[in-house]
């Protein structure tokens, strides 16, 4: 090799040996990152295994009284007094309002002159009746005489009897010209005023017993199947997060022939915090199936990821995304990313990153 060959290598073999020391330091450098990241961390560690959930079906559903009125006037008049408001809770017999009752007094005092003149044609008939039979068992008079002054009696024993049974109807229309309350509860609506014109048929009020609550909804056959009565049902007020269980009280079986659905009701309990009026939710248990729930501990949210830390076989943590279901009793259901028998970190995970040795709480490592 000459002279000007070495030259050449030389300068070759130095820019080699730069560039190993340069790589060797790099890989030195990399290992010391990821000594440095990665932690052992004690935690909690739970192993996944399947379990059964009740197959729950919806239905929106609304919050009734079972108990309710629409209080009407039997007479037709003018409304003369309202004693009652929107709101306001009475109690049973209370009056409510009160139609003017002058045309019935009118009825009243029609009736009473009625009955005094049917009265008083009795009292003639009675005395003809008595004197004529006297003559009669004398044979003073024929019998046909006696068998008319015998009928004219009977006739005016009925017209009297007629006449007090019409004011006895009379004065009972004047009871109707006062409403009371038929139950102790809440008048929900107002319907008329002083001064508005009250005819049978035509709601004045409306009242409700809401300490005896209802809620009312519709199902299909397939649901209705499952239903017995007494059966315990949750429900979810929608919008205000309370909830509630009830006891299906009533399940009607005949369908609707519109929606195909049957009615179904359900009580609640006394105390409870849902009103009438109110739309519920209403989850109908149909059945069971398998499912992964693990402790709501383990779910994180990782930059907008939600995901588990489960553990290798090595011990070292490894966050996985999942695809989270309903979340009840401190436990999450885990639709999508766990399987049965994998491990899981429950505990000190705030911290915890992908690559990290567990050791678990329960003693020894994973």
């Amino acid at each position: 090799m000459n002279h000007r060959a070495m030259k050449v290598i030389k300068p070759a073999a130095i820019a080699l040996a730069l560039t190993l020391a340069l790589t060797g330091c790099g890989e030195k450098g990399k290992q010391q990152q990821t000594a440095t990241q990665s932690a052992t961390v004690t935690a909690n560690v739970a192993v996944v295994q399947k379990t059964m959930l009740p197959i729950i079906v919806t239905a929106p559903g609304s919050v009734i009284a079972e108990q309710q009125a629409q209080i009407a006037s039997r007479l037709m008049g003018f409304i003369r007094e309202m004693n009652v408001q929107e709101g306001q809770s009475v109690v049973a017999g209370q009056r409510l309002f009160t139609v003017d009752p002058t045309d019935i007094q009118g009825q009243v005092s029609q009736a009473k002159a009625g009955l005094a003149q049917a009265e008083a044609a009795l009292a003639d008939a009675k005395n003809d009746y008595q004197r004529f039979g006297a003559l009669y068992k004398e044979e003073a008079i024929p019998k046909q005489q006696w068998d008319k002054v015998r009928l004219q009696y009977q006739v005016a024993q009925q017209q009297a009897v007629a006449a007090r049974a019409g004011l006895g109807t009379a004065a009972a229309q004047m009871r109707y010209a006062t409403l009371t309350a038929p139950f102790a509860g809440i008048i929900t609506q107002k319907l008329a005023n002083v001064g508005d014109l009250a005819a049978p048929g035509k709601p004045v009020l409306m009242l409700e017993n809401q300490s005896r609550l209802q809620v009312q909804t519709s199902v299909s056959s397939d649901v209705f199947a499952h239903l017995k009565l007494g059966d315990s049902i949750g429900l979810q007020a929608n919008g205000s997060g309370t909830a509630a269980t009830g006891k299906i009280a009533r399940l009607v079986p005949a369908a609707d022939p519109v929606t195909h659905t049957y009615l179904v009701k359900i009580d609640l309990p006394q105390g409870t915090q849902l009103k009438s009026g109110m739309y519920v939710l209403v989850a109908f248990p149909t059945g069971q199936r398998e499912a992964v729930r693990v402790p709501q501990s383990a779910v994180l949210d990782r930059a907008g990821i939600t995901g588990v830390f489960v553990v290798d076989g090595q011990g070292i943590a490894h966050y996985r995304m999942v695809r989270v279901g309903d979340t009840s009793d401190g436990q999450v259901e885990i639709q999508a990313g766990l399987a049965s028998g994998e491990r899981i970190v429950t505990s000190a995970t705030a911290k915890l990153q992908s690559g990290d040795r567990i050791i678990n709480a329960g003693g020894g490592n994973v």
